[in-house]
């Protein structure tokens, strides 16, 4: 299985969407709450450029926003 993590915020609408997908697929994920972790806000934003959330790591690939179609083919992968 492969690690996933999302860059999120505590009030981003879309994050708990995430998360909670995860939560109902029963995949186990890591969370990092880039409005208070500098250290990855700065590792979110390198790997993307982008400062919207969330962004979801799937292995080694990076997701911009909660999209369950791309979610799920790189969970097949």
């Amino acid at each position: 299985m492969k690690t996933v993590e999302i860059y999120s915020t505590p009030t981003c609408h879309f994050c708990h969407m995430a998360k909670d997908y995860f939560q109902e697929k029963n995949i186990e994920y890591t969370e990092h709450n880039v409005a208070e972790d500098q250290e990855k806000r700065a590792e979110m934003m390198e790997a993307t450029g982008q400062m919207g959330v969330p962004q979801i790591k799937i292995g080694d690939q990076m997701i911009v926003g909660f999209n369950e179609s791309e979610i799920e083919k790189l969970l097949e992968k």
